[in-house]
């Protein structure tokens, strides 16, 4: 009872991790205007670019802020060294569509978005003598600033760049506060490639390579016992075809099917109700989740040095016979969840999350089997197509990629949602995370496990079986995923177009090649030796 209520969590789970598929960089800022139809002309053809807002409150550093810089104007440094402390000033008036009442000598001047273009702005500021023009955005958003397209005075010399709405309020409360407020406007380079992608890789990579060899060894543990229960006369054999894997439930090609639409269907959900307290409703999901996966993870690794324990259990109200190990671990596997939602949005919060959702992701490989190779392509073959369809059919049929939205947690007010693996971007100078979903390791997984638990079976050798090859082909895919995030400039990309590809190309060809491919697609497994079958052909035999 208490194996079935497990499972059940773990599934319900699994079904809502299954969601997050994207690999997309967590930067500074949201950038939400979408221009890509504004055509390019001379003096309007920057590209766009994060800019540090860096302040000093009477000659000390005080907070930074992140802009986005225009399409016109001159270009912003991108070396802290070479950016000049420059004095900020409050427009007079405050849109800047008319010449400034005040008197500006060289300094960056402050306005709020409204009543005119931003070329105008920028012309009014030019014209005064401003050596850069910071415009306010009238919401918390980024929003990239083009050329209107009839626009003909393209001659600006200096640089503009617009910033949030409670980043103005912040600088006006300073301006109106203090006597000398100076800026400093700098646009640092992006990596090409950050070590958190590296750690990412091998994260998801490992996480593999640890659930496939304990569901294999699984398998081969089911497999020698029913050896010899068929070595046994006394046994009947119709029962002893039922003999498997305890707690194990095999997925059917339904069932994959079905697996992808109620994920798609919790997606949509989830963006549309996305929100502060549907969030703490995602949290405490994932806790349940990975807490049962922690504790079954911790348990499979103590149960070899305290097997007494193990073995030995005890009738607890609602969860049925449970060991004693289980009792003793479960505690600190509480408390490690707990700990972790309270703790949440510290910096190293990230730490507690990939241990819980590592923990979960193994669990769930054991519990859930792919039997052969046709339900593996029918899985993988739905999610690639789920994958494609929410990360950039959605965006046009809503105007925004749904699920690079869920997995940011775009509405929520907070960083995003946890069912994710992430890694702080440590040689960006602007920060971030990092980060793949959980179903970009959960599903190939369950396809990866399945080519080693064949391999074992059937006494293959390391370079002879199917498992290496996948596991390569898996990495391969993983890394052009992270090379064609890096190509696209850190939009979001959904890791299955890559990964899908590789893997199952990649054990189709060989199990073709080998002459292997019927065996892989119907029965999942090699053909064993049956002592009794074979005295029961023996015997029919001689009485003929």
């Amino acid at each position: 009872m208490a194996l079935y209520k497990n499972f059940l969590i773990v599934l319900v789970c699994a079904l809502i991790l299954l969601l997050f598929h994207d690999v997309p960089s967590a930067i500074a800022g949201d950038i939400v205007h979408d221009d890509d139809s504004t055509p390019k002309k001379p003096g309007c053809e920057n590209q766009f670019v994060l800019v540090k807002v860096q302040t000093w409150v009477n000659g000390i550093e005080d907070a930074e802020f992140v802009g986005v810089g225009a399409r016109f104007g001159r270009t912003i440094v991108s070396k802290e060294k070479n950016a000049r402390h420059t004095r900020l000033v409050l427009s007079d008036p405050r849109n800047c569509c008319n010449p400034p009442k005040n008197k500006i000598v060289g300094d960056v001047i402050m306005v709020d978005r409204g009543n005119c273009t931003f070329l105008k702005k920028a012309r009014t500021a030019q014209a005064a003598n401003a050596s850069a023009i910071l415009i306010i955005n009238n919401q918390k958003e980024l929003y990239k600033m083009v050329c209107d397209p009839d626009e003909t005075d393209l001659n600006i010399h200096i640089p503009a760049v617009m910033l949030p709405l409670d980043a103005g309020t912040r600088l006006e409360k300073m301006l109106m506060t203090t006597s000398s407020v100076s800026v400093q406007l700098y646009s640092p380079r992006r990596p090409t490639v950050d070590i958190a992608e590296v750690f990412l890789w091998l994260m998801a990579v490992l996480t593999i390579l640890c659930a496939s060899y304990w569901s294999a060894w699984g398998a081969q543990e089911a497999a020698i016992e029913q050896d010899k229960l068929l070595k046994d006369a006394s046994y009947d054999i119709p029962n002893i075809k039922n003999v498997g894997v305890s707690g194990v439930v095999n997925m059917n090609t339904t069932a994959a099917v079905l697996f992808v639409v109620i994920a798609s269907c919790f997606l949509f959900m989830v963006y549309k109700l996305m929100s502060s307290w549907f969030l703490e409703v995602l949290v405490v999901l994932f806790c349940i989740g990975g807490i049962e996966g922690l504790q079954t993870c911790v348990v499979a690794l103590l149960s070899r040095w305290f097997k007494h324990a193990t073995e030995s259990y005890i009738k607890v109200p609602f969860f049925g016979a449970t060991s004693y190990l289980t009792l003793a671990v479960s505690p600190f596997c509480i408390t490690f969840g707990i700990l972790w939602a309270v703790y949440r949005n510290a910096s190293f919060a990230w730490i507690g999350q990939d241990i819980l959702g590592i923990a979960l992701i193994i669990t769930v490989l054991q519990v859930v089997h792919v039997p052969n190779l046709k339900v593996g392509t029918v899985l993988l073959s739905c999610a690639f197509v789920y994958d494609l369809f929410w990360v950039f059919v959605s965006k046009k049929l809503f105007k925004e990629s749904v699920m690079i939205v869920v997995a940011r947690g775009d509405r929520s007010g907070e960083d995003g949602i946890p069912m994710l693996l992430k890694f702080p971007r440590i040689l960006d100078p602007w920060g971030g995370y990092s980060i793949i979903g959980f179903g970009d390791i959960l599903l190939p997984g369950m396809l990866l496990a399945f080519s080693l638990r064949y391999d074992w079976l059937a006494n293959k050798k390391l370079g002879r079986g199917y498992f290496l090859w996948a596991m390569f082909a898996y990495g391969f895919g993983l890394l052009i995923t992270y090379v064609a995030l890096n190509l696209m400039d850190g939009h979001g990309q959904p890791a299955l177009l890559y990964i899908v590809p590789f893997t199952l190309g990649t054990l189709l060809t060989l199990g073709w090649k080998r002459g292997d491919l019927k065996v892989l697609w119907t029965r999942g497994e090699p053909e064993r030796y049956c002592p009794h079958i074979r005295l029961q052909h023996s015997g029919e035999l001689g009485s003929d």
